[in-house]
């Protein structure tokens, strides 16, 4: 199960997804607590800074775009400071914000949490108040056809829709009608984090919803306390609004789904030191979309939420995600696999080497059974420098190399046996023809390839070198290669069969 977890988190690259919903921003005041007010019974804080994030549908926008989604979002702003701050931020993150529309009747909704630093509680910080400042009437017609106008455009280029609706205006009953009967013709997933009430019709024809344990109780009528009861709120949802799948969070017991075709499971979490919830039902709604998004199962889909919402509400306050903190829960005790990384990752954690003006070095292959002359090579060019990158080719890269019938070994496997070599420092996964693109990323000090690719040329040369960088040929061992061996396999295959008794005529 984890390997194909792995495998999903690590195949989903950069899917397109429009976010629709309620956009608000986060305003954290940080301070300490030293002493309560003569005045009344209330705590004083001590400001210490303020931070603005992201919030609501904002949130959702971020933790996309952090998993590496193109997001084009659509909401409604204020004419205020808090509009512009917001707007900025959402620029800056990557996402189309031309959908994005100002009211001049509503400021923008602004959350304002007093974070306290408590010296009785071990210095442990606490959500002391929380300020709002919105106003929450429908939007007006003029901007339901704007945003209507910008799904239309931008649908047909998307792979999914994530609707935040936190019934703060922007998501009418007629906006979500046009939006669903346009997502399902053109048969777009369409998924929903719902707003508490007991009428829920109106989302009737998306392809999911993703209630927690109360929202589903309020919409159902039912105590979901139970797992009898689950199933049946799960039915209920399902069949009373034809959904494809419900998708009900429930805390620290994890995720239940109901779907279509009556198969239903719980799939549970494990259990974490829970810091702040706030934001971990946009971090569901976030994971879901983009893992359904980029091709897979609302199964899959939830199980990777399961992983995100957990180290979400590790998190103070609403903080996005990242595919490296999700692997590495994941990988969980094993931790030469925290060695494979995304080319993201590797980037951050190179930085790191580089303040400590370590060399690197970096090579690339397919690695597909690996064998004496793989290990006695990457011996030789770890000791180039001080630590060593593997650049390795994807399944695809490799089977456009080499054939339908390789690799032998799967992408992830390979990975995880170079990982595990004292040798190797970071293994990370290329899809591309040739690493030129890849090594330009790591900016290696020294190049590594075997010396069999002295007359064709090395693929990335003019780059290292030109920025000062060397490129080293490695001795083979010779009459050891991975087609060497699967001939050989192959052979010994086909003697057993031809001495076997059964064989003889």
């Amino acid at each position: 199960m984890h390997s194909k977890l792995i495998q999903i988190i690590s195949d989903i690259k950069s899917p397109s997804i429009i976010v629709v919903g309620d956009i608000m921003l986060d305003r954290y005041v940080w301070g300490e607590v030293n002493r309560i007010s003569p005045e009344a019974p209330i705590p004083i804080i001590n400001v210490t800074h303020e931070e603005l994030r992201p919030g609501g549908a904002g949130a959702v926008i971020a933790n996309l775009t952090h998993l590496g989604a193109k997001v084009f979002c659509t909401g409604i702003l204020g004419d205020d400071a808090a509009g512009r701050d917001l707007s900025r931020m959402l620029k800056d993150l990557g996402a189309d914000t031309s959908g994005i529309f100002i009211d001049t009747e509503r400021p923008t909704t602004v959350k304002t949490r007093i974070m306290g630093q408590l010296h009785t509680a071990g210095r442990a910080v606490q959500q002391l108040l929380r300020i709002d400042h919105e106003k929450t009437h429908p939007a007006p017609k003029e901007i339901e056809e704007k945003v209507v106008d910008y799904i239309k455009k931008h649908l047909p280029q998307c792979h999914a829709v994530a609707f935040s609706d936190m019934n703060k205006g922007l998501i009418t009953e007629k906006v979500l009608r046009i939006i669903t009967e346009l997502g399902r013709k053109a048969g777009k997933p369409l998924i929903v984090d719902p707003r508490v009430s007991r009428d829920c019709s109106v989302y009737k024809g998306v392809t999911a919803i993703t209630p927690n344990r109360r929202e589903t109780q309020i919409m159902t009528g039912l105590n979901v306390s139970t797992a009898g009861n689950l199933e049946k709120a799960g039915k209920k949802l399902v069949e009373d609004l034809d959904l494809h799948c419900a998708i009900i969070t429930l805390d620290k017991d994890g995720i239940f789904l109901y779907q279509r075709d009556g198969t239903h499971a719980i799939l549970p979490t494990n259990p974490k030191e829970v810091y702040d919830v706030t934001g971990a039902g946009d971090m569901i709604l976030s994971m879901i979309t983009f893992v359904v998004a980029g091709g897979f199962n609302f199964v899959e889909a939830a199980r990777l939420a399961n992983v995100a919402a957990g180290i979400e509400v590790g998190k103070i306050g609403v903080v996005p995600v990242s595919k490296e903190e999700i692997l590495g829960v994941i990988y969980g005790n094993h931790p030469s696999l925290g060695k494979i990384k995304t080319p993201k990752g590797l980037k951050e954690a190179l930085e790191k080497h580089r303040t400590r003006t370590e060399r690197i070095v970096f090579t690339n292959g397919c690695f597909d059974i690996l064998h004496r002359g793989h290990v006695e090579y990457l011996g030789f060019a770890r000791n180039q420098g001080e630590l060593l990158v593997v650049g390795l080719n994807t399944d695809r890269s490799v089977n456009g190399m080499k054939g339908p019938r390789r690799p032998v070994v799967p992408e992830q496997d390979r990975a995880r046996v170079l990982a595990a070599l004292e040798d190797v420092d970071y293994v990370v996964l290329f899809d591309e023809p040739t690493p030129e693109a890849l090594i330009r990323e790591v900016r290696p000090d020294i190049l590594v390839k075997g010396e069999d690719w002295a007359e064709e040329g090395v693929v990335g040369r003019e780059f290292v070198e030109a920025n000062g960088g060397k490129v080293v040929l490695a001795p083979l061992v010779e009459g050891i290669s991975t087609s060497n061996i699967i001939s050989r396999i192959a052979e010994v295959e086909k003697e057993g069969q031809s001495t076997h008794p059964d064989s003889r005529t």
